[in-house]
């Protein structure tokens, strides 16, 4: 994949993820929007957080590691390119390895590390079915 490929996929990423935020505020959903805008940064400082945790098990750094080299890599399943189905295979991805992480960890450590709003932590949790898991108090 050429870098030029990758600067398109690149904006048309962004320019999805735009259009939704602006989706969202126009349907009234501002809490919403403001939370899609702080997601991506948010799992990031997860995932970067819980890799240096040493709670956290050995395999669950090493599949967390994976899925970030997959979710990077170029080469895809599914070209991004795509309309709607494009990201799948990364959204897959993500979704094993946070899903993974949670039953591994407990609430508690991603809590620990989670830097958004609590209500953000719990959507995505409740996504994966874990929203339940080690209801502790958020520090």
């Amino acid at each position: 994949m050429t870098p030029h490929t990758l600067i398109v996929a690149l904006g048309i990423t962004v320019g999805v993820w735009l259009v939704a935020i602006v989706a969202l505020y126009a349907f009234g959903k501002p809490r919403a929007a403001r939370e899609l805008v702080t997601l991506v940064p948010n799992l990031l400082r997860l995932f970067r957080g819980l890799m240096k945790d040493p709670r956290v098990p050995r395999r669950a750094k090493v599949l967390l590691a994976l899925g970030a080299v997959w979710l990077a890599s170029p080469i895809d399943l599914l070209p991004e390119f795509l309309p709607v189905i494009g990201p799948l295979d990364d959204a897959i991805v993500a979704a094993v390895v946070l899903r993974y992480l949670v039953n591994h960890t407990g609430r508690g450590v991603i809590e620990d590390h989670w830097q958004g709003q609590p209500e953000t932590l719990d959507r995505v949790l409740r996504l994966f079915g874990r929203a339940e898991l080690d209801r502790g108090v958020r520090r």
